[in-house]
């Protein structure tokens, strides 16, 4: 698609009538930036940054991808940036199927098989399932099918009454861990299916209280506790993302890798994953 018709696309799903200054100065404001906190990370005068964000002042592309820099603006924004200055989107989006992202998605598949015989997948911005491993798949036994059928979406999977929620046996830290994540991720992005989701999850039944707060886990993890038939399974997450990419779909790919949270859990993961490998020879 050339950059004209990118642009036509863009320019259809956003309001263009938001002047550039305005966006800037949102995102400036989100990020708890002052005028002069942003003009000095990003050396220019405070006066040309007025200048910009209240349209006295018309900013060159370049000048924009530098203060979407120092900003973190997520590169979907940035484009949204750019199209309302009146420039092409510079960054593109594509499927992970695309031949140019052939390596990417080899590099994923290549982690997730890794990390067996624990539990990892891959995710987009909103949560959407892009990918998993093996040891994945033994954990959904008794999900509703309706849960795992068209886009799969990972948090409505676990939180769900028909999903997980009913074998997580703490609950309720969990979904408070989950939604604070998810907040705080929209707050971050802007992103408004963020928003959305989180809305969904709050009208789901509510949990029990939690029973512990972060900071008895040290402020550091907050374990996942699931029962898979007679057996309790202790895990704790870790979250990989691409360092510097340039493309949408990867800047807002996480890799959500699981480890055993005790001795018990990790032998069982460890048995299944034999047992798996010796039922495929």
């Amino acid at each position: 698609m050339d950059a004209a018709r990118r642009l036509a696309k863009l320019a259809a799903m956003i309001n263009t009538h938001k002047p550039v200054g305005e966006h800037l100065r949102d995102w400036r404001t989100r990020r708890r930036m002052s005028q002069m906190d942003l003009a000095l990370e990003a050396e220019i005068s405070t006066r040309h940054l007025s200048f910009v964000e209240t349209g006295r002042a018309q900013p060159s592309r370049e000048m924009l991808l530098h203060l979407s820099d120092q900003l973190e603006i997520p590169l979907r924004e940035r484009n949204v940036i750019l199209v309302a200055a009146g420039f092409a989107p510079v960054f593109p989006e594509r499927s992970l199927e695309d031949p140019q992202l052939a390596a990417a998605r080899r590099a994923v598949d290549v982690i997730l098989k890794a990390h067996e015989p624990y539990p990892a997948l891959a995710v987009d911005l909103r949560w959407n399932l892009v990918a998993a491993n093996a040891a994945i798949e033994p954990l959904l036994a008794g999900v509703d099918p309706e849960l795992l059928s068209g886009p799969v979406n990972v948090m409505r999977l676990s939180l769900h009454p028909k999903g997980l929620a009913p074998r997580i046996a703490n609950l309720g830290e969990w979904h408070a861990h989950a939604l604070e994540r998810l907040r705080r991720q929209a707050e971050l992005t802007a992103d408004p299916g963020l928003l959305t989701l989180i809305e969904e999850i709050r009208g789901y039944p509510r949990p029990p209280a939690p029973d512990r707060r972060p900071e008895d886990f040290g402020n550091v993890v907050i374990p996942f506790q699931l029962m898979v038939g007679d057996t309790l399974l202790s895990l704790f997450g870790t979250t990989t993302v691409f360092g510097t990419p340039v493309d949408i779909t990867l800047s807002e790919l996480t890799l959500e890798t699981f480890f055993p949270a005790d001795a018990a859990t990790g032998e069982i993961l460890r048995l299944a994953h034999e047992a798996r490998q010796a039922q495929a020879a």
